[in-house]
């Protein structure tokens, strides 16, 4: 072991990882714990309830409801609650965020993958900025701009999707008492 570095547990039992110097930690990279059974099917079901619910809303006005980015929030939400990118202010606020630079950038530059590439560029800059965290509000963006949605239609129906995530993550995590409490916070 060079002179430099000391052995640091992660945790009890753990074996001592090398750490580099006291303000830099060398990182293990490690697998998360696998979830329990009853952990893995409540997050799953949680998570497809959900999406269907976003399906049956998008028959029922004629309307398509479900894009790809909302999917992947429903996972983060119901599968990672305690993660700063499945929080309310992401989900809700992120997605607005990448609407708005994808209608921004959609009408400056139109609609092509070049323009989906900026868009979605710029509101990972604006979730930044924001403290936003939250990825597949990327995603939306890049919806945005490739399919060129009517804003008057598309925003409100994102903004009531996210805030329905939202909410059966709250419910979802109240069902099961092992479950953590989602949300970590609101704001």
């Amino acid at each position: 072991m060079h002179p430099s570095t000391t052995p640091v547990a992660d945790a009890p039992g753990d074996a001592p990882a090398p750490v580099a110097s006291p303000r830099r930690r060398l990182i293990t990279p490690r697998a998360p714990a696998r979830p329990s059974a009853a952990a893995a099917v409540h997050s799953v079901s949680a998570a497809t309830t959900v999406l269907l619910g976003l399906v049956g809303i998008g028959a029922m006005i004629h309307e398509p409801v479900l894009i790809p980015p909302l999917a992947a929030s429903a996972a983060l939400v119901h599968s990672a609650p305690t993660l700063p990118l499945a929080q309310p202010r992401g989900v809700v606020i992120g997605h607005l965020i990448g609407a708005a630079a994808g209608f921004a950038v959609l009408a400056v530059a139109g609609s092509s993958a070049w323009a989906a590439a900026l868009a979605a560029g710029l509101t990972l800059a604006l979730l930044t900025l924001a403290r936003t965290p939250h990825s597949p509000a990327v995603a939306t963006a890049v919806v945005t701009v490739l399919q060129s949605p009517d804003p008057a239609r598309f925003v409100p129906l994102l903004f009531g999707s996210t805030v329905l995530l939202v909410l059966t993550g709250c419910a979802g995590s109240r069902i099961r008492r092992t479950a953590p409490r989602y949300p970590a916070y609101w704001w």
